[in-house]
């Protein structure tokens, strides 16, 4: 059904595959369940790709240039969702928008479950749904209006949480999978006083991913190291990937019943990561969502952890051959349903490869970005998923619209010179975006700290800046102006960043 609607003045050509009329909402128009496509006007605008998860590349890229993606296949099984790419086409998940240059954008976001995707050209924005439907918003005026109406919608339908973490010392960047009980002994021991809320442990305690038990470097046991950190006074946080396995853990060999297949009855490989392609969880069979259950019963309320990292949990919804062909994002809010119900509504939950919108209303924060890295960019690479500083903070920038929704988090900070090439602006920015965030991470052990740079941290910590936003990627932190842009692209022409 073709038709004509105006929105804030702008005259629009739609066309919906689905029954029903566009009906008036907050800000702009509920469209019906389906395919919908607007005939833009726009010409060559500004598009707006939104990332599958957490590591996909999120920004805007002119309609006439390439698509923003991820050329590495093996990375993009990883950090986006394979299904829908196009080298050729511009592709965005849940929702695109398009930038006229003068500060309105033209928002189609979707309201539901269903792997909605979006795509754009020169002459038509169309969205639609891989899996059964739901309806759409459209929206259109001054961007940070647009997006806020449409994160309005998606916290009426889909949830929003307004846990904060406080400020975190996690201990990846400083010791990535080499972290033990001995180091880390000494590390709690200093971080008591300090202006820290949650010791988060990462990566490296497990015996292997999959299998969620200490290994030898935490002899004391994991429910013996979250007590040390209550007794300094902070949270005991800790690091899984509930929903994948790697194939030489027990659980893989052990419990093949468990593990997503394809069409042929092989594991379906979810992503690449500790030097080999790691498998999912097929969860949508009930004896993999009692391991996950157990897991997090054991983890929760025998250890005693009350912040969990929640990691690859994109895994949870890879494509694959489930029984019964269930909405593939429907077993991913369904699984974290459990993990949220069986940890308590008290223990914050960050989820880092998270979906966005099967995740509203469980995960209390969501990570906006790719790994960062002491380095800004990495010479060897020119993938917008890979770890690095830049990285981290263009899609960060680009997620600032979902703060209503979840806590934004940007990645860790850093104040140590030790180990570190990043200049002092580029050391700013990440500090300025994690107060813009309100979400303030650290990996810096204290005894790596200079007097000087241990007290440049503390000063920062225990600060509560002011932040408003001034347009597209320039905010106010204090009555100082911070300026995004050059972070984002250093060679574009001005008319990149408009003022809204």
């Amino acid at each position: 059904m073709a038709l004509l609607v105006e929105l804030a003045g702008r005259t629009l050509a739609l066309e919906l595959s689905g029954p029903g009329r566009p009906e008036p909402t907050d800000g702009g128009l509920l469209l019906p369940p389906g395919r919908a496509a607007v005939l833009h006007g726009m010409g060559d605008a500004l598009f707006y790709r939104h990332g599958q998860n957490s590591w996909s590349p999120c920004g805007w890229r002119r309609l006439s240039d390439p698509p923003l993606r991820i050329a590495d296949p093996r990375r993009r099984v990883t950090a986006d969702d394979t299904r829908w790419d196009d080298p050729h086409r511009h592709h965005s998940s849940a929702l695109a928008a398009l930038s006229d240059g003068d500060g309105n954008v033209l928002l189609l976001g979707a309201l539901g479950l269903g792997t909605p995707r979006c795509g754009a050209d020169v002459d038509t924005l169309a969205g639609w749904y891989e899996h059964g439907g739901a309806p759409w918003f459209l929206g259109y005026g001054p961007e940070e209006e647009v997006f806020a109406s449409y994160t309005r919608q998606l916290g009426e339908r889909l949830g929003a949480r307004q846990r904060r973490a406080g400020n975190v010392w996690c201990s990846w960047y400083a010791y990535y999978e080499g972290v033990s009980e001995t180091q880390l002994a000494k590390d709690i021991a200093a971080l008591r006083g300090l202006p820290f809320d949650v010791v988060q442990i990462d990566d490296g305690w497990e015996l292997a991913v999959g299998d969620w038990e200490p290994n030898a470097k935490f002899p004391s046991g994991m429910a013996a190291l979250a007590r040390r950190i209550t007794d300094t006074g902070l949270v005991p946080g800790l690091w899984l990937a509930p929903f994948i396995a790697l194939p030489g853990s027990d659980l893989a060999r052990r419990r093949p019943e468990l593990l997503l297949r394809d069409e042929r009855g092989e594991p379906v490989v979810a992503g690449y990561n500790w030097g080999t392609g790691y498998f999912a969880l097929d969860l949508a069979k009930p004896q993999a969502r009692e391991h996950v259950a157990a897991l997090i019963q054991r983890v929760v309320h025998e250890w005693g952890f009350q912040y969990l990292k929640l990691d690859f949990i994109n895994g949870g919804a890879v494509p694959g051959a489930r029984d019964g062909d269930p909405d593939r994002e429907r077993v991913y809010r369904d699984a974290l349903a459990l993990v949220r119900e069986v940890a308590g509504d008290d223990v914050y939950l960050l989820g880092s490869g998270a979906i966005l919108l099967p995740s509203l209303g469980l995960l209390d924060g969501l990570r906006s970005g790719p790994d960062v890295a002491p380095m800004w960019q990495n010479y060897a690479s020119d993938d917008p998923s890979d770890a690095m500083a830049r990285n981290a903070v263009v899609n960060a920038v680009h997620r600032l619209w979902q703060a209503p929704l979840a806590e934004v988090d940007p990645d860790v900070i850093y104040f140590r010179r030790r180990l570190n090439l990043l200049t002092d602006q580029q050391l700013d920015w990440l500090r300025d975006l994690a107060d813009i965030c309100g979400f303030r991470a650290v990996s810096d052990p204290p005894g790596w700290l200079s007097p000087d740079e241990f007290d440049s941290m503390i000063t920062y910590l225990s600060r509560r800046p002011r932040v408003t936003r001034l347009d597209r990627y320039r905010y106010g932190i204090d009555g100082r102006v911070v300026d995004f842009g050059p972070a984002v692209n250093p060679h574009a022409p001005e008319q990149l960043y408009p003022i809204s």
